[in-house]
């Protein structure tokens, strides 16, 4: 993937770890994170067991679902990178059906929202510096912290176009 961004997405109260491929205008997410929401699992270790269950009945099946899905490395809660089942919008909405899930229909709403958030922020870069801020914010980081990180973000970005 060329020139990727790793964000974090909030689903209620689960983290989703996502990648954007600018190359290809598409958000990857992880698999397991996608299968903790839809459980209301918040035990990591049990939300990967069911998806390597769900894995091999799907391959059983003869499902494309798994031939879609790709491995990339996110950031672990240890905050060590390790693979990870990911998957895009296409691929996740069809994983979706296979869960039975309260959550299902939420879920499928919640993707279609980050998407329509995507264009947004083609159209106005500054909507995603406000996203932002709001996702920092509600991980409890402080104003100070959040004005440093975005300086900070600043100062590296002018030192990749060589303005400094």
């Amino acid at each position: 993937m060329n020139k990727n961004k790793n964000s974090l997405a909030i689903f209620e109260n689960f983290k989703i770890r996502r990648i954007f491929d600018e190359k290809k205008e598409t958000w990857y997410f992880s698999v397991v994170d996608i299968i903790k929401a839809l459980l209301g699992q918040s035990d990591f270790q049990l939300a990967r067991n069911y998806w390597k269950v769900l894995k091999n009945r799907l391959k059983k099946e003869g499902s494309q679902v798994i031939t879609n899905c790709n491995r990339l490395k996110f950031q672990a809660e240890d905050g060590k990178s390790r693979e990870t089942d990911v998957a895009d919008t296409e691929t996740i909405f069809r994983l979706i059906q296979s869960v039975p899930s309260p959550k299902a229909e939420p879920i499928k709403l919640w993707l279609a929202k980050v998407g329509y958030e995507r264009i947004q922020e083609i159209a106005d870069p500054e909507k995603a510096l406000n996203r932002s801020r709001d996702y920092w914010q509600k991980m409890g980081r402080s104003k100070q912290w959040i004005q440093q990180r975005m300086m900070g973000q600043e100062i590296r970005r002018l030192y990749q176009v060589k303005i400094f």
